[in-house]
Parts: structure tokens; C-alpha cells; sequence
């Protein structure tokens, strides 16, 4: 599972606890705990009996993300050594790794680049120096990254997308960056493996803004991109909307998998 919370404490006050608690997830990745390691103690190290590590921001109130799973890793990896992104606390990669098999999991938040100019020159930034890294992860390891990627690749994967090919989210440049990710390096989009021709059902994000969620004018910016040994591990894929924990829904992917 994965899920932007848009703040943990505030998702934990409209029931993502329990409802992660029945949900019995072996892993769960989320993004912006707007929160830091002391704000964690004692509520949020472990949920739904899974083990959370996590990589805070320096800024207060600030991005964050974590990654909660069943089995212990053999490893964790805070960061992906780039000081302006890690300072932001966007990256964390849990390891299962076996004599016989290198495997990762991540939970990452890319920049949105909606707020100003400056933002957007920023999440370029990110892109750029983020790529590498995939392309070093995809030539050692099988790896499943689930969050937040701030991107709407198709036309099909937003309400809006006449209006909106000038904005953030669905720039030019962003798309070609997913397509490069997709098509040149392999990996996989697993929604889309899944359900290729899901439309509205697929959004996972909806502005708070006018009536966007009544009126499902939504995007899906949030994603699970694996590998193809494991994306071809992936069952049935899920949007949960029957409850509203953040401006985000949870993103479900059931993988026949061991870790």
C-alpha cells in the first residue's frame, strides 16, 4: 500500500490507523509525514504490526516519508546521496536482501514544482540527478518504488489535460522524463500493467480546490514501479476511496510475493 498522508497525524485523526489495521498490509510506503522522529515516538513507530523507518526532513512540518513492513530488513538506506533532496527527507529503500536475491523496496516523494518557479526549476533538479540512481538500482537489484511521483504521464491519467499541458504535474518535460523511465529503462508502471485502460478510477489525487473531489477531477500522480520480474508478481490493483485519510487515496497492489 501506499499513500501521501499529507501530514501523519492528521491522516492518524481521520482513522488510517484503523483502517491500515484492517487492511493487513506486509508493507505499507507513505509520503509527506509533515512530521519529525520525536513527533513519531510512542504512536507511529509501529502500525498495523509493521515495523515504520523513515527519512524526516530537516524543515519542520516538511515532506518525509516511510516505509512499515512485516519482516525486519536487511538494510536500510536513508537518502540516495544527493544533499539538497535528502535534506528534504524524500527517500527510503529497505533491502530483503538473500544470497540468492537482491530486492528493494522504496517509498519516495518527488517535488512538486506547483507553488512557484523556483519549485519547478527544483523538481528538474530532482529528476535529473534521480534518474542515475534508478538506472544504477535497475542494473544491480529487483526493486518495487511506491509514492508520490508528482507527474501525470498520459493524457488518460488526468481529468483536465488540455487545460492543464503548461502546469506542473503535466509539463512537456515531466512526461518525457516518465516515458524515458518506462519505455528506455524497463520498468514498470504497475497500474497500468495491471489495468491498462483505467481512467477516472485511477486517480489518486484531487485538488481541494473548488468541488475536485465531488466531481472526480482528479490525477494519478501516485505510483508502483517495479521491476519486471516483480511486476509480473502483481495480482490485482486497487484506488481506495471509500474513506478520506488525506487529499491522496491509497494505492493497493497485491503481488504474489515473499519477501
Amino acid at each position: 500500500m501506499s499513500l501521501n498522508l499529507n501530514g501523519i497525524r492528521s491522516a492518524a485523526n481521520k482513522g488510517w490507523l484503523e483502517w491500515a489495521q484492517r487492511g493487513a498490509f506486509d508493507c505499507m510506503g507513505v509520503q509527506e509525514l509533515k512530521a519529525q522522529a520525536g513527533d513519531l515516538t510512542g504512536r507511529f513507530e509501529h502500525v498495523a504490526g509493521l515495523r515504520g523507518h523513515f527519512h524526516h526532513a530537516l524543515k519542520k512540518g516538511y515532506s518525509g516519508v516511510g516505509l512499515y513492513s512485516k519482516r525486519e530488513p536487511s538494510d536500510v538506506r536513508i537518502g540516495f546521496g544527493h544533499a539538497e533532496f535528502d535534506d528534504e527527507g524524500r527517500y527510503i529503500e529497505a533491502r530483503f536482501d538473500t544470497p540468492h536475491r537482491k530486492l528493494s523496496l522504496i517509498s519516495c516523494y518527488f517535488p512538486s514544482g506547483s507553488s512557484s518557479e523556483e519549485r519547478q526549476l527544483a523538481k528538474f533538479r530532482f529528476l535529473d540527478v534521480f534518474m542515475p540512481q534508478l538506472q544504477r538500482l535497475r542494473a544491480e537489484r529487483e526493486f518495487i518504488l511506491v509514492g508520490d511521483v508528482n507527474i501525470a504521464h498520459r493524457e488518460v491519467d488526468l481529468k483536465n489535460w488540455r487545460s492543464n499541458q503548461k502546469n506542473s504535474g503535466f509539463l512537456p518535460e515531466e512526461r518525457a522524463w516518465m516515458t524515458r523511465l518506462l519505455d528506455d529503462m524497463g520498468v514498470v508502471d504497475v497500474h497500468r500493467h495491471l489495468r491498462p485502460h483505467d481512467t477516472g478510477e485511477a486517480y489518486t489525487w484531487w485538488s481541494n480546490r473548488g468541488q475536485a473531489w465531488a466531481n472526480n477531477v482528479g490525477w494519478r500522480i501516485d505510483y508502483q514501479l517495479a521491476t519486471p520480474n516483480l511486476a509480473g508478481l502483481a495480482r490485482q490493483v486497487s484506488v481506495y476511496k471509500d474513506q478520506r485519510f488525506s487529499d491522496h487515496a491509497p494505492l493497493i497492489v497485491d503481488y504474489d510475493l515473499k519477501l
